[in-house]
This record gives structure tokens, sequence and C-alpha cells, in this order.
């Protein structure tokens, strides 16, 4: 029941919080500038989600924007979620059995925690410094890129990193998957959806961006957990699957039909909201035909 308290706040303090200038501007008509005030007075933009228009000007970009979410958490939460299943597989973990239950938190923990901090955490702060600076397109077409090379990087050689003595090499390389998943799509995918849609649809494009991505964890969590088991020996409850290394190709695979799906989204970075969205231009194209129709005062 305690449990409940966070978010009960969480939902009190989001129902006091004011909508932005730019949303009360262009949705709720209670603007806060003289130009926001003529651009919703001329009825900028004013057209639905399933419409024509919305199809041609940001259809694409929202397929865009939810593909790469969902292709990036196949990837993403099939490495995370299954850590411990991967390490395993190199005897870089002992298999379960062999451990009591501490020793074998404590070096889970211990595995997954080098990951973060060598991977994860820098991979996210890299983003943080450079989005403005390289650009979100740049970033996640990079991420994915890095993302396939890497995985290829340790499937292709698979057996060689299982080999005793090579299991660091494994782990370095598996860092780098999650620090170019954070220092590209994992935080671009969130980003992009927000900046590059009209106002009035902004929240509803980035939630179908999200849905798609947490389909997409789904897929990654069940299908690598059924997957990955090992073609002759599976665990008990299994059924045989593919084995940890076709697994490491279908993420790559992955990774590089994100990389590819990436070229659907326009890059936003240095320009406003209303440039993203075309409300910009369609505020100076009906300025352009108002003045046309007026009497020339020659």
């Amino acid at each position: 029941m305690l449990g409940a308290v966070p978010a009960l706040l969480t939902y009190y303090w989001r129902m006091k919080m004011p909508e932005t200038a730019r949303y009360t501007a262009l949705v709720e008509l209670e603007d806060e500038t003289e130009k926001m005030d003529e651009m919703v007075s001329r009825g900028a933009n004013d057209f639905g989600l399933f419409s024509p228009q919305f199809a041609r000007r940001h259809g694409l970009h929202l397929v865009g924007t939810a593909t790469t979410w969902f292709l990036l958490d196949i990837a993403f939460y099939s490495q995370n979620l299954f850590q411990k299943d991967i390490f395993t597989s190199i005897n870089w973990i002992p298999k379960a059995r062999t451990m009591s239950a501490l020793d074998e938190v404590f070096r889970i923990s211990r595995a997954q925690t080098l990951i973060a901090l060598c991977g994860t955490v820098p991979g996210y702060w890299f983003t943080v410094f450079l989005i403005d600076v390289v650009g979100r397109f740049a970033i996640q077409l990079m991420g994915f890129f890095m993302m396939t090379v890497f995985m290829l990087g340790l499937a292709v050689p698979y057996h060689h990193w299982t080999t005793p003595g090579n299991q660091i090499g494994f782990v370095v390389m598996y860092a780098f998957t999650f620090f170019f998943a954070n220092f590209g799509p994992n935080a671009t995918t969130f980003v992009v959806p927000a900046e590059i849609f009209p106002a009035r649809l902004r929240s509803t494009c980035h939630g179908i961006s999200a849905a798609a991505g947490k389909a997409g964890a789904m897929i990654g969590a069940f299908g690598f957990l059924y997957a990955a088991q090992d073609p002759h020996k599976p665990d008990a409850g299994y059924r045989p699957g593919i084995g940890v290394r076709n697994s490491l190709f279908v993420l790559a695979g992955v990774n590089l039909l994100g990389f590819m799906f990436t070229f659907l989204v326009p890059e936003a970075n240095g320009k406003s909201l209303e440039e993203m969205s075309g409300e910009a231009q369609d505020d100076e194209d009906q300025a352009r035909a108002a003045a046309a129709v007026q009497p020339s005062t020659a």
C-alpha cells in the first residue's frame, strides 16, 4: 500500500503543473503572445492525426520515430534483462547451481554495476554534452551503427570469447554496446518525437512512438529468453532455442534495421518547435496570402 504513495503524489503534483505556453496558445486558444494568438486565429496546422495532411507532412516521421524506438527496445531490453545469462554462457559468472544464492546475487550485481559504470552511464553523459553539438540524427545513426558493429564483434568470434582468458574482451565489447545505446538511440528516440510534431499532436505522436518501444521491449524480453536457450541443453521448462551466438546475430540485424529507419527521422538540432512542425512556414504562407488579396494602396 505504501508503494502507491509516490504515484499518488506524482499525480497530484502533475495536475498542479501549468501547461506550456505553446500548448495553451495552439490548443486552448489562451495565448500569451500576440504572434501565437495570430497563428491560432488563422487556424494554422488545423488538421487531425488521421488526416491526409498529417500523413503527407509527418506520416513518415511518425513511422520513423515509432519504428526506431520499437527496434531499439528489442535489442536494449534483450541485452539488459539477460546479462546474467550472457555472462554465464561465456563462463564469466559461474552457473547458478555451483553458487549459493547470496554469492550469485553478489556476482551478478557486481557484473551489472561494472557494465553500468563503464558503458551505460558514460553514454548518457556523452549525449547530454553533445546532443546539441553533433545533432540528434547523427547520434542516433552512429549509435545504431556502432551497436551493430559490436554485436557482430561479439557474435562472429563467439567461440573465441567463451574460451578461458578471453572473457574480459567480451565484457569490454559488450559494455560498448550499452555505451552506444545511450550515446545513441536510447536517448534520441525519446527526445526527437517531442520536437518534430505539431503542438496539438505532439503528445499523441510521442505516446504512439513510446508504445511501439514498449512493444519492442516485450518482444525483446520474452523473445531473447526463449531464443537464447541452448539448442541441445535448454534450461528446465524451456524448449531448445537458437543459442546465445545466433541471438546476437539477430540483435545485430535489429540494430541494422534501426540504422536504416533512422533516415525517416528529420534533424531537429538548432530549429524551433514551430520550424520542425511546419507551423512557422504555415504562418508565413498565410501572411503572404493575406497580403496578396489586400487592395493596393498605391
